[in-house]
């Protein structure tokens, strides 16, 4: 069992997973400073942050270079939501990234929807 110990990649473990609490990755905190939802955008804004980045930060950011939803960024960082959510608002603090809420639901009975709906499927199959 090995287990790698690059700079810019938090500790894990094969088997085990993550060998680092989530909350250490925040510092114990739970509460971003950002109002953030799983479905908001996230991207990179191309202002690199003064202040030195955790590795976990680093890889948040790495994961917004396209506009990528915190759900998404989340799930590849294998860290709960709302921890997510506090490096999220970290890097948004630090001018690193910017942000832009869900849109509003589309009306499913809306013709116009539901025609892009039906080309979609007719492409994939």
């Amino acid at each position: 069992m090995s287990i790698p110990r690059p700079r810019d990649e938090p500790w894990l473990d094969d088997d085990a997973g993550r060998l680092v609490r989530p909350y250490t990755v925040s510092n114990g905190r739970t509460r971003p400073t950002t109002k953030l939802d799983l479905l908001s955008m996230v991207m990179t804004t191309g202002r690199v942050p003064q202040a030195h980045l955790e590795p976990d930060h680093a890889r948040a950011l790495g994961l917004c270079d396209d506009p990528t939803t915190v759900a998404e960024v989340a799930a590849h960082l294998k860290l709960p939501a709302v921890i997510t959510k506090v490096l999220l608002s970290d890097l948004v603090d630090c001018g690193a990234v910017s942000t832009r809420a869900p849109g509003p639901a589309a009306d499913p009975t809306d013709r116009s929807v539901l025609e892009a709906v039906l080309d979609g499927l007719r492409r994939r199959l």
